[in-house]
């Protein structure tokens, strides 16, 4: 498992390696969420790399935000456990 503080704190850890899952929060200090996702989706060994945003943010502007920088889902915090299971 890879962790990062923040945005800018997660890319500077990926160096090409394999991820199979990455699961942000919205708001971080020094780059959000939705920003490291649209840079992520910027390079090459991550543009198809799954992204869940897990996150207190449940406005529907924010959420197609985030589909449209390339998350594939949205969980909002707090949650259950089998919600998170049965995402698609």
């Amino acid at each position: 498992m890879i962790e990062g503080s923040d945005g800018r704190d997660a890319l500077s850890k990926l160096s090409g390696q394999k991820i199979h899952l990455i699961i942000s929060d919205v708001n971080m200090p020094n780059m959000d969420g939705i920003s490291f996702v649209k840079a992520l989706k910027q390079l090459p060994s991550y543009k198809f790399t799954p992204v869940i945003m897990l996150t207190t943010e449940s406005q529907d502007s924010k959420k197609q935000e985030g589909q449209a920088a390339g998350a594939k889902a949205w969980v909002v915090k707090p949650f259950k456990s089998d919600i998170l299971l049965n995402l698609n």
